[in-house]
């Protein structure tokens, strides 16, 4: 498999991360095969890849035309057979090591054996992720922020199996579809989430502990730290779930307490304030 050769793009999920990563794909020239696991879901997807494409029309930065022909290069199954004609594969699907595993035994049933499998996992290991595939050497982690269309960086990870021409061809896709790959061994929580993480986990410790408001740290970092966006108003955009659910993951990784999220954060999740998409999070969204 040569860079060259990749003329169409599969990606398995269509939730807020995977319809971000169909629209660049497509909107960069590549024909898309979306997996998704029901009729809904899928349409769940097409109304976010629909209203951020509409928001680039608005701002003129596509044309009625390019909208038209973005929606024509994308294709939809419940059925993994379609995916043998891909030359590319994203694996966009739950952040949970099983739900990818099956997904991979599926891929592995058809696709070409010279297909390479990216996992946009922010937290698991790629060399676990990687073992249970049939193409150890074509696979790679290949991490894109939210929101997708918007947010230049992605993190590329090798996995220790992973061949240099995978990491190569990974790399240039990414400059292809629109992003600033950078590079990154296969730690836990790669760069951007190793950093953030911790720092989402304290700002809920911090919380919980009255030390300071939502607001007042979200003030703080943002006015003191010239972050656009505070911790507390990231989890809350990200999703609460994401950070106890990464965070727990990097604790089981290296049984370093500083990453053991707060109760404050399980009794969020298991509330359902999920943040922004639930209307309560750190925040009420409803009022």
């Amino acid at each position: 498999m040569k860079f060259e050769d990749i003329k169409k793009i599969g990606v398995c999920g269509a939730g807020s991360m995977g319809s971000g990563i169909i629209q660049i794909c497509a909107m960069a020239g590549y024909e898309v095969q979306v997996l998704e696991v029901s009729e809904q879901a899928w349409e769940r997807g097409k109304s976010l890849i629909d209203g951020s494409l509409k928001r680039f029309l608005k701002k003129e930065k596509i044309t009625q035309d390019d909208y038209d022909a973005i929606w024509k290069r994308i294709s939809f199954s419940t059925d993994v057979a379609p995916f043998k004609d891909v030359d590319f594969v994203i694996e966009a699907v739950f952040e949970n090591f099983d739900v990818k595993k099956e997904t991979y035994n599926k891929l592995d049933e058809v696709l070409r054996e010279d297909v390479i499998i990216a996992s946009n996992t922010s937290s698991i290991c790629i060399t676990d992720l990687s073992s249970v595939t049939k193409r150890p050497d074509k696979f790679i982690g290949m991490h894109f922020f939210n929101p997708v269309p918007m947010m230049k960086l992605v993190e590329v990870i090798p996995a220790l199996q992973t061949s240099e021409e995978t990491v190569e061809i990974t790399m240039q896709l990414a400059k292809k579809i629109g992003k600033e790959p950078v590079k990154c061994t296969d730690t836990p929580g790669f760069i951007v989430n190793r950093l953030l993480v911790p720092m989402f986990i304290e700002a809920a410790r911090m919380v919980e502990e009255g030390v300071a408001t939502p607001e007042d740290i979200d003030k703080a970092m943002k006015l003191g730290a010239g972050m656009p966006m505070g911790p507390c108003e990231l989890m809350d955009f990200t999703g609460v779930e994401i950070t106890y659910h990464v965070g727990n993951i990097f604790y089981e990784y290296t049984k370093n307490a500083y990453f053991n999220p707060p109760h404050l954060l399980r009794k969020m999740v298991k509330a359902g304030y999920l943040g922004r998409k639930a209307g309560k999070g750190f925040y009420d969204y409803d009022k």
